[in-house]
């Protein structure tokens, strides 16, 4: 940890993990519901349980994972889960009922789940002390890539050479993403077994992280109307030929405003990227709601990823140095469960909304969710901050070095 460089090679093997777990994901989530129409005889109105028994699992082992991460070895929890995601991906080959696709989902969705809460937790250890928020800022980039380009992928290979060649490529990008797991250095950390008992609630979950976790919530819920919906929304609003530019947008403003977004957080503070971060986001959003032309149509897209590109990093960030250094690792479990019930209950709730008032109405709700995160953000974390800031400060201090991401 004394050298200061960033771009290390350890980094970058758990950054590239990272990559091809979430691309593996994105890709899935958008051809699964349609292979399960199409390909297995499943009812139109319960495709969507591909996605949802996968979050439920993801949902449940994330505060499991957290609580494995602080009291185990990190690099055997890490080499686990990695090859357990592989070897998932493989089966999507051979299953032949619809039944036995949604078990397969639900055991995919605990190795995603241990494996994307590990990785976000080990890339703690090989960011420089100094540069915890920059680091974190380009690691989650990395997700925002995985998220732009697997859909893509997933839609364009599905449509154009079939699902059996699909599902060879979500194979290998498992494997890609078990090498660079694998091959990652973690240097050594405290390990603290529990005085708690076996089943004791904060053994699970880590109250300190919950109020930027809730505030994490409602932007997760916003943006599940994002990625559900929007080619649906593009093709109402006759733009279909715009739809695949939008996360192309997206993803270019997320990846400009990377670089300086992690030095203000370092330099400046949390409240100099969050408020401005959620107050363009909602502003986006709105903006969305509203769309007529491909121009105005895109132009919200890079405000929404101006915005988001702020936020996420920032609510991870802070997040984790709300813990102890020693439950770093519950920290981040318990921030991801929350992220993960925000984006799971949004498609669907979002989809209600749509279904009953129309895209436009669906928009503007997920605004307002994200107005509300601000205010939530001021009143469960700011305002109580501000209440203590001696405590507040010497906490960071002693726990940056490996709590912060």
């Amino acid at each position: 940890m004394k050298n200061e460089r960033l771009w290390s090679r350890d980094f970058l093997t758990i950054s590239f993990s990272s990559f091809f777990i979430f691309i593996n994901f994105y890709i899935l989530a958008v051809t699964l519901p349609e292979y399960a129409m199409s390909h297995m005889g499943g009812n139109p109105d319960g495709i969507g349980l591909v996605t949802t028994v996968f979050v439920i699992a993801a949902v449940i082992f994330r505060p499991l994972t957290g609580k494995w991460l602080d009291e185990l070895d990190r690099k055997k929890l890490l080499v686990f889960s990695v090859v357990m995601f592989a070897a998932c991906s493989f089966f999507y080959l051979w299953v032949p009922t619809y039944p036995l696709l949604l078990a397969l989902r639900f055991v995919h969705g605990i190795s995603f789940g241990i494996a994307a809460t590990t990785t976000s937790t080990v890339v703690l250890d090989v960011i420089p002390n100094e540069r915890k928020g920059e680091g974190i800022g380009y690691f989650t980039l990395f997700m925002s890539l995985a998220m732009v380009f697997g859909p893509f992928i997933g839609l364009s290979v599905s449509s154009g050479a079939g699902y059996t060649t699909l599902f060879i490529l979500i194979a290998v990008f498992a494997l890609l993403a078990c090498l660079f797991g694998v091959i990652t250095p973690i240097p050594r950390h405290e390990r603290r077994p529990s005085e708690l008992g076996a089943w004791h609630i904060k053994r699970f979950i880590e109250f300190r992280a919950i109020p930027v976790a809730s505030a994490g919530f409602l932007i997760a819920f916003a943006y599940g109307g994002i990625s559900t919906f929007i080619s649906v929304y593009a093709d109402s609003l006759g733009l279909k030929s715009a739809a695949s530019y939008f996360f192309v947008v997206f993803a270019a403003t997320v990846l400009l405003s990377r670089p300086f977004t992690g030095r203000l957080f370092d330099r400046k503070g949390a409240h100099t990227l969050v408020y401005p971060g959620i107050a363009l986001f909602a502003v986006g959003l709105i903006a969305l709601s509203q769309a007529g032309s491909a121009v105005f149509f895109l132009l919200t897209a890079a405000i929404i990823g101006l915005g988001y590109g702020a936020i996420i990093p920032s609510f991870q960030t802070l997040a984790i140095q709300s813990a102890p250094a020693h439950r770093s690792g519950l920290a981040t479990g318990t921030y991801f469960v929350f992220f993960d019930l925000g984006y799971g209950l949004g498609s669907y709730l979002l989809g209600l909304v749509a279904s009953s008032a129309g895209y436009s109405a669906m928009y503007l709700t997920g605004g307002a969710a994200a107005a509300i995160s601000l205010i939530a953000y001021y009143l469960l974390h700011h305002r109580s901050e501000r209440r203590r800031p001696d405590d507040r400060t010497s906490s960071v201090r002693a726990e940056t070095p490996e709590a912060s991401a």
